[in-house]
């Protein structure tokens, strides 16, 4: 009898594991609060890495392994880094032959741009509506599953919680949307793939649909949270429409240049301060001098100098985008530009497997912390969730205990936090969670969410304890009191628990390279 394997997000890694899953044989019931058509994935523009050495610049997937040890500082399982980056090319050409378009250089070689923290060219693309294209092939994949009757889509569904039966998940409660009704699911196991917790903030880069409510829950539940200080703020952001608009890394990398004025002149102060890669500094970095900069001086993306053809060719999703919403025309004017929440480096707890510590529980994608550490590369959240969402699907087809479906526990359903407590947490997240951090603004934070109700508050709770315990600066965690690095002390996985009283700190060693 063919194991059941509920998966709760129909993103990237959402897709990846329901195809994964079917592949191995397995029923999947998928689903999702919205069309995967609007999954944040569908945002994704830049592109996705893979050492694929096609400008023979006689790169590797060693070296793609290397740099992303070196953004993560530190941070990342080696282990897992190594298995996605090994993985990489084959998951390009398996994209390929799904049917994604990506840009070509000759007859059949893929393009590669250059992208943030990384010397070489490794980042595959398409035009810059990377991921719109990776989505619509991977969609098309998955609905001839649902044909096949492999797959069974819970459209407009909502997760409400787990079913336990002791540490051992064996399903989870949902919600129609539409009709209201609650319906409990039975698995074997579950895959989490909700994407990040956006909604802490409520003014993030991301998809106002991932408002990290089922993160949130699980931990509730007791799930550990990782990394949870660990946020990274997207260089080059712009205000549109009460959230931040994109301006992807993808423009830097084919020649956009960073400037403000100094002197009556332009200052081209990431090329001044970073001589060897400028404007292509990973993102903790470039978002700190832009965040420092803009103290005396506006910020501004210049890509003037691009060529008609390149961003015709590769960014015209871009300046397609910059002239409807801003009504600038990138070929003639700068943008200003400031740093945004973009990305979660931190969310659920998983080992090398995506298994969580409960058992027949796993997690793939932006929730949960693997493959990033203290600091993402650009191009590698896409491929994360690729070969995350493969990852999560084999551990769970192949080791999910069968369990008594009917053994499940009393359903517990948490009282939902207000409209009014959500922004004014919204607002504490992001006076405290800022590019810059100390001591003071941590705790009147702390003490301020102390007083708000319901799971999205207790999960920014962990979030901001676990941003004042690492005493330290790595990466996206930037503390102005304590601006230096301790590896002695802090070269660890930050792990945040809620045992039904109260959240308590750990610091896990980071496993070793086998």
């Amino acid at each position: 009898m063919s194991k059941t394997i509920i998966i709760i997000g129909a993103g990237l890694a959402g897709l990846s594991a329901a195809l994964q899953a079917a592949e191995n044989g397995c029923n999947v019931k998928l689903v999702s609060s919205f069309p995967s058509e609007r999954a944040q994935s569908v945002m994704a523009e830049g592109g996705i890495n893979a050492a694929l050495n096609t400008k023979d610049e006689n790169d590797s997937p060693e070296e793609h392994f290397t740099d992303t040890i070196k953004a993560a500082c530190g941070l990342a399982d080696p282990n897992a880094v190594w298995g996605m980056t090994q993985a990489a090319p084959e998951l390009v050409h398996w994209l390929l032959k799904l049917g994604v378009q990506f840009n070509m250089s000759g007859y059949d070689d893929v393009d590669l741009r250059n992208f943030g923290g990384q010397k070489k060219k490794r980042t595959a693309f398409a035009q810059s509506d990377t991921g719109k294209q990776i989505m619509t092939a991977m969609i098309d994949a998955v609905r001839r599953k649902e044909a096949s009757g492999m797959v069974e889509r819970f459209s407009h569904h909502s997760f409400l919680t787990l079913r336990l039966c002791d540490n051992i998940c064996c399903g989870c409660v949902i919600r129609d949307e539409y009709s209201q009704e609650t319906v409990e699911l039975p698995g074997d196991a579950v895959i989490v793939a909700t994407g990040g917790m956006h909604g802490l903030f409520g003014n993030t880069t991301g998809s106002l649909s991932n408002t990290g409510e089922v993160t949130a829950e699980l931990f509730r539940l007791g799930v550990p949270l990782a990394n949870g200080e660990m946020i990274q703020y997207h260089p080059t952001t712009v205000k549109c429409g009460g959230k931040r608009m994109l301006i992807s890394e993808a423009a830097r990398g084919e020649g956009g240049r960073l400037f403000a004025m100094k002197d009556g002149k332009q200052w081209y102060f990431m090329e001044e301060k970073y001589p060897e890669l400028g404007n292509l500094m990973p993102r903790d970095i470039t978002a700190r001098e832009i965040w420092k900069v803009s103290h005396e001086s506006e910020v501004f993306l210049d890509m003037t100098e691009i060529s008609d053809e390149i961003i015709s060719n590769k960014l015209s999703g871009l300046a397609d985008d910059c002239m409807t919403y801003l009504h600038k025309d990138i070929r003639k004017e700068p943008v200003s530009v400031l740093p945004g929440i973009h990305y979660f480096m931190g969310g659920i707890l998983v080992d090398e497997q995506h298994r969580t510590p409960i058992q027949n529980l796993y997690a793939a994608g932006e929730c949960c912390a693997q493959y990033h550490g203290a600091n993402r590369l650009g191009g590698n959240s896409l491929l994360g969730a690729l070969y995350g969402g493969r990852v999560a699907a084999k551990s769970a087809c192949e080791q999910a205990d069968v369990v008594d479906l009917s053994c499940a526990t009393q359903i517990d359903f948490p009282p939902a936090s207000q409209i009014s407590e959500i922004k004014q947490l919204n607002k504490v997240m992001q006076e405290t969670m800022g590019v810059v951090r100390n001591e003071n603004t941590l705790l009147n934070g702390i003490q301020t969410v102390q007083a708000l109700t319901g799971n999205l508050p207790l999960l920014g709770m962990a979030v901001l304890k676990s941003a004042l315990a690492r005493k330290e600066s790595r990466g996206a965690h930037w503390r102005e009191d304590y601006p230096k690095s301790n590896d002695d002390d802090y070269l660890k996985t930050t792990v945040a628990r809620f045992d039904g009283k109260q959240i308590q700190i750990s610091f896990v060693p980071v496993p070793e390279r086998r």
